[in-house]
């Protein structure tokens, strides 16, 4: 449970417009983030039992080795460019 929590935390801290330090000020806006996050990252993944880990990285190795759609990836594509091409036209009038 303490890992879900930590989790929770490091992903909304990341995604957060609130910062500890705010990303205006030059180098130390962006460091805390350069060190919060990846420290989250790190406990997190101490924090989740040896047994339960091995068991996420073997079905990611499975669902890894699946086919991919080019299918899919063509429609995607195509999305995007008539997206641009609607938004350019909207906006080159």
């Amino acid at each position: 449970m303490a890992a879900r929590l930590l989790a929770a935390a490091t992903a909304a801290y990341a995604l957060s417009p609130i910062d500890l330090i705010p990303d205006f000020i030059p180098v130390l806006g962006l460091l805390d983030d350069l060190i919060i996050v990846p420290l989250g990252i790190w406990l997190v993944i101490k924090l989740i039992p040896a047994e339960l880990m091995a068991s996420y990285r073997e079905q990611a190795a499975r669902f890894a080795d699946r086919p991919t759609s080019t299918a899919g990836a063509v429609f995607v594509i195509a999305l995007w460019l008539l997206s641009a091409a609607i938004l350019g036209l909207v906006f080159l009038r």
